[in-house]
């Protein structure tokens, strides 16, 4: 632990993967490509990200020309300005039984039942009371509703869809085609009667939420294949579906590391990665907006974060539908993966900046990578707006993910506050749209959003 506090980078080598960082490439090379503006390979990404494989300490000299090169490709491809949305977050249930062991927003479905006692800390919420937390956020002056939750058994894409999943349930199973989603153990589906709370469909979910010209950013590729289970229909069908409700864009989450290796380990019970890429390519098809993630630092390597980069860019170059890309360092304290002895820390600083620059030299297809303060705090988030990254995240009003893995970084963040923040590094603070097609320097005194259906400037948040 002492190492990796002074930014050693500890070698992650408790897992014996077939994918390793190892390359043939030099760091040289790598770096001269990156300056260059050159595409770059795995086996650069791998040696960029190490500053070199010849040695598996950090090499600060090294890792300084990386986030140089990565700085100065951020200013060249989109300038001194730092974005942020205006956004709500609305997380409709933690009732979850995929059992990933990197999450500790999940809470057991079984504690939701009707029959079993209400003393449980989590929570769903109906569309109804959906509807009403974001219509009072959208007076307030969000911009866009962000709505990323557990996989609820009682929930199913549609009406529709709810008649097939009961037909199974009650015997059915025969006259219906087999799918992929029934390759799992069980259809993970409850009747709504079951639980103390209805968490409806997603469609009602989706529909209550987007009132007002908000912009709903919803359903990742896991919750599609949650919406599909049982049925005929692919990803094109359920998104074209929720996006006739309301559907806005999708975020590129649930994505974690895109290696089925590690994914084995930290959520085996999730769909792979030829699956999440289908989904995102099928939301893309129906014309709907991505976002992209990397969840790092847990119990992979750089080598498979490096193919992680490679499979988001080459899904880019397919649909060039990604608006962003969002490293996610892991939040470990309070996760099954440390709990159970798996890890023992998360990333080192100087992994996340890596992690930030290399995103930046790599991605040469997406312009805009995110530093996330919930994930980094205000200091160091800051930091990374040096190492490649553009945009600083959003208000999100309410944050329970990151909250309930260990996070100490809070759940809100006023426009005043983003102000101040970054011109303090001498950049210039622009609200965005979550397409980031529409921008307006933030001004005010205090300053507040314009861009949302109903903001006028007033401050979202009370000083």
């Amino acid at each position: 632990m002492a190492a990796e506090k002074a930014g050693v980078n500890v070698p992650r080598g408790r897992f014996d993967f077939d994918c390793r960082p190892e390359s043939d490439q030099h760091f040289e090379n790598a770096l001269r490509k990156a300056r260059d503006g050159d595409r770059l390979t795995v086996a650069d990404a791998i040696e960029l990200l190490t500053t070199g494989t010849e040695d598996r300490e950090i090499d600060p000299e090294r890792k300084e020309a990386v986030l140089e090169a990565a700085d100065r490709r951020r200013a060249e491809v989109v300038g001194e300005e730092v974005t942020v949305v205006a956004n709500l977050n609305n997380n409709v249930t933690t009732a979850c039984d995929t059992g990933c062991l990197f999450c500790n927003f999940k809470d057991s479905a079984e504690q939701f039942r009707a029959d079993r006692p209400d003393d449980h800390p989590g929570f769903t919420k109906t569309p109804a009371e959906s509807r009403e937390i974001v219509a009072d956020a959208l007076e307030r002056g969000i911009y866009e509703v962000t709505s990323v939750s557990g996989l609820h058994p009682a929930f199913a894409l549609d009406d529709e869809h709810r008649e097939m999943l009961e037909a199974i349930e009650s015997g059915g199973r025969e006259t219906l085609k087999a799918t992929e989603s029934e390759d799992r153990e069980t259809l993970n589906y409850r009747p709504p009667d079951d639980y103390s709370t209805d968490p409806g469909t997603y469609v009602e979910q989706i529909d209550a939420m987007s009132v007002g010209g908000v912009h709903v950013h919803s359903m990742t590729p896991e919750e599609a294949a949650h919406a599909r289970r049982g049925a005929e229909w692919g990803y094109r069908e359920v998104y074209r579906r929720l996006q006739d409700a309301g559907l806005d864009s999708v975020p590129g989450t649930a994505a974690e590391i895109l290696v089925d290796e590690v994914r084995d380990v930290i959520c085996p019970a999730k769909i792979d990665t030829g699956e999440w890429l289908a989904a995102m390519e099928a939301a893309a098809d129906v014309g709907l907006d991505l976002t992209s993630t990397i969840m790092y630092g847990h119990v992979e390597n750089e080598a498979h974060r490096a193919l992680h980069l490679k499979r988001v860019r080459d899904l880019q170059d397919r649909t060039g539908a990604i608006t962003e890309f969002v490293p996610l360092s892991f939040i470990h304290p309070d996760t099954p993966l440390a709990e159970n002895g798996m890890v023992d820390s998360g990333a080192s600083r100087v992994e996340d900046e890596l992690m930030i620059a290399v995103s930046r030299l790599f991605l040469d297809n997406i312009e805009h990578i995110q530093s996330s303060w919930v994930k980094y705090g205000d200091e160091f988030g800051l930091k990374l707006l040096s190492c490649g990254a553009d945009d600083f995240m959003g208000t999100i009003l309410s944050e329970e993910i990151t909250a309930r893995a260990g996070g100490d970084f809070g759940q809100y963040r006023s426009f005043a506050d983003y102000d101040e923040l970054i011109r303090s590094i001498g950049r210039t603070p622009v609200e965005r749209s979550t397409d980031y097609r529409q921008r307006e320097p933030i001004r005010g005194d205090p300053p507040g959003p314009r861009l949302g259906p109903n903001a006028d400037g007033t401050p979202l948040i009370e000083q």
